[in-house]
């Protein structure tokens, strides 16, 4: 089952790469200013943020294999409309369609690693997973940013709808099973808030959030701080690419990592030093220190994910598992929603740089202050 969920996440999300590195540059062809990019990357999380509670409850009712399908398809008419009616509205519109269907595949084909692997293994299947999702957003920017230069951005959109034909193909091996609520469950822990009582689900929602929001913020952002600085679309597009290259190789080591170091450090050293290169970025100055720090990003923000999945995973109630997950990813799509909005707003009041060091503040900030509370609990 690994093999199966490893040749869809890597189909998938490298359609999805292609494309979004590459959004901001064709809006801003369109006439987008930096806060139509922040509203436009809110696009890609807001409706999902409403809707992936209920995409979790859905993936328990019906299965993992409809969700993966469905949200599929969906992605893959999200990257044509772009081609076919190239304006602002069809951006917009393909955002959230792409949104809503990344969330139907992501929570499915966690959910299904999370049922076929043991409490032993599932440390190992979400950091492959992790891996593997990675490998698609250092291979999706390479060949987005390629197709961009030497044809156009709608052909670069056009091209990435066909990829997910991979994903759609493989997606019909995968079982249908069904979750069978359990008897002991009472009816008030319906409620899906009611799940934040769990501690180590906080703090996996936390720490997910900080990763996956500088990750957008990265990708909306850098393209076009990097463009005005005079570096072309396939540059930029390996800059990105080289982020998703370092995620994926720190999970080679990340199984090693968490037993010698534990997990609450790793968590703590990969957001700061993610949170360092975000302050870097506009001093930088050189495409070569653009890419380090890139890397840099990438080997921090590379840590946070497939430790937060395992976690969430382990902390949920076993008839409700879909559902936790879609909760793990309404709180991700949550700052994924609120801060493309709010750095639009500091990027249009104080220019593109101050979003990079807000950023890197908030991360930096937000590591400590877990943290914090973290101690507090152990000392209480």
């Amino acid at each position: 089952m690994l093999k199966i969920v490893i040749l869809i996440a890597f189909g998938f999300h490298t359609m999805v790469n292609m494309t979004r590195p590459i959004t901001t540059l064709y809006a801003t062809g369109l006439g987008a200013n930096t806060f139509d990019i922040g509203m436009l990357t809110a696009t890609y999380a807001i409706v999902p943020l409403m809707l992936a509670i209920h995409a979790g409850r859905f993936a328990d009712r019906m299965g993992d294999r409809l969700p993966v399908l469905l949200g599929t398809f969906g992605t893959m008419l999200g990257s044509i409309i772009p081609f076919l009616f190239p304006s602002l509205l069809s951006l917009y519109i393909s955002q959230a369609l792409i949104g809503i269907s990344h969330v139907l595949v992501q929570i499915s084909l966690q959910n299904v690693l999370g049922n076929s692997a043991t409490r032993e293994t599932r440390d190992h299947f979400f950091s492959m997973f992790s891996m593997v999702v990675a490998s698609g957003s250092f291979i999706g920017p390479i060949a987005g940013g390629y197709l961009a230069d030497h044809f156009s951005y709608s052909h670069a959109f056009f091209a990435a709808s066909f990829v997910g034909l991979l994903p759609a193909v493989v997606a019909i091996l995968i079982p249908i099973i069904k979750q069978k609520k359990e008897k002991n469950i009472k009816e008030e822990g319906s409620s899906s808030l009611s799940l934040l009582k769990i501690p180590d689900l906080r703090r996996a929602l936390a720490t997910s959030a900080l990763v996956l929001y500088s990750r957008d913020i990265f990708v909306a952002y850098f393209p076009l701080f990097a463009s005005q600085a005079g570096i072309s679309a396939s540059s930029i597009g390996w800059i990105i690419a080289i982020q998703g290259l370092a995620m994926m190789a720190v999970r080679f080591f990340l199984g090693r990592l968490t037993v010698s170091l534990g997990r609450d450090r790793i968590l703590m050293v990969s957001i700061i030093t993610a949170g360092l290169s975000f302050l870097f970025i506009p001093i930088a100055g050189n495409i070569y220190v653009y890419t380090l720090l890139s890397a840099c990003m990438g080997f921090g923000l590379g840590c946070g994910q497939p430790l937060s999945m395992t976690t969430t995973y382990n902390a949920s109630p076993k008839s409700r598992t879909g559902e936790v997950l879609g909760l793990r990813l309404a709180s991700n799509r949550l700052s994924q929603t609120v801060a493309p909005l709010f750095f639009g707003l500091v990027g249009s009041w104080a220019g593109i740089l101050s979003v990079f060091y807000v950023s890197g503040a908030f991360l930096i900030g937000g590591a400590i202050l877990t943290r914090s509370k973290e101690k507090e609990k152990e000392n209480s």
